[in-house]
């Protein structure tokens, strides 16, 4: 039996369940947008940029980009995120991140409006998370993992679950929202003593640690579900994620592939947190 699951058909379902939202919406006069706002012209936030206006296209809802030029000063961004927050046609903003050094972050990052804060940029999303607030927005990746548990009837409640990383884009909001489905969470870390021994007794391990097939067979107990989120470059210069997908596949009964995995479902939370933005924003 091939272990391997994809996540295009999770994408593919959520799609099809927002574009009848989305057509819903518009038959009121209503009409879903995104704004998307990036500094410069990175090649990540390019090819995030690409699947994410693709994936509001197939279902619907407006976009707009705000490309600034990279020298752009605290005072001039602060002012386009401000335009974006009071700009009565947008729904949902997604500010690309990490910003270049010359930018703030912990000053910009309150200033978003975490009505429309569709990808938990602003602390009042993510003390939302903290508290199991389903009226906040998660960070995408994170929730993305979260979907193909479900959409593949793995079962969450009661189980061991490890999660291989801490950062606040995806280690930590993920074992939040796994633990608010009753999952027991441990957080791994580059710390852990005896860390192989701690992942290989969990019932689901979720890799997000950002090192490339660090993740081997000896991390991975007989039958778990591993969901890889890593994106890194192999030796070959080959997309790749944390997990060595070809040692660990024949011990797990379930790995999502890097590419073609959490990835390609990021982008369909997102359209389904700007549907949920506009909802919201318009009592409809």
């Amino acid at each position: 039996m091939d272990s391997i699951i994809k996540g295009k058909p999770v994408a593919d379902k959520i799609s099809a369940e927002l574009t009848k939202e989305v057509e819903e919406l518009k038959s009121k006069g209503i009409n879903p947008k995104l704004t998307i706002v990036r500094v410069g012209a990175r090649g990540d936030d390019l090819a995030y940029e690409r699947g994410a206006l693709k994936r509001c296209e197939t279902v619907g809802i407006l976009t707009e980009v705000k490309e600034l030029s990279e020298d752009i000063t605290q005072e001039d961004y602060i002012n386009e995120l401000k335009k974006a927050n009071e700009d009565n046609s947008t729904h949902g903003i997604l500010c690309f991140r990490p910003l270049p050094k010359h930018l703030n972050e912990e000053q910009i990052k309150y200033v978003i409006s975490p009505e429309k804060d569709i990808d938990c940029f602003s602390p009042v999303n993510a003390a939302k998370v903290m508290e199991g607030d389903k009226s906040g927005y998660p960070p995408c990746t994170p929730t993305a993992v979260v979907e193909i548990l479900k959409h593949y009837g793995v079962e969450l409640s009661g189980k061991k679950v490890a999660v291989l990383g801490r950062s606040m884009v995806v280690g930590k909001p993920a074992a939040m929202l796994l633990l608010n489905e009753n999952a027991t969470v441990t957080i791994c870390h580059s710390r852990t003593k005896d860390l192989e021994k701690v992942t290989s007794e969990a019932d689901v391990l979720v890799a997000a640690v950002g090192r490339a097939k660090m993740v081997k067979a000896n991390f991975v107990k007989e039958g778990a579900v591993v969901i890889d989120v890593g994106i890194n470059v192999d030796e070959n210069g080959k997309l790749c994620g944390d997990v060595d997908t070809e040692d660990v596949k024949g011990k797990a009964s379930m790995i999502t592939p890097v590419p073609a995995g959490v990835g390609s479902v990021t982008t369909s939370v997102l359209a389904k947190h700007i549907v949920k933005a506009c909802k919201m924003q318009n009592n409809a």
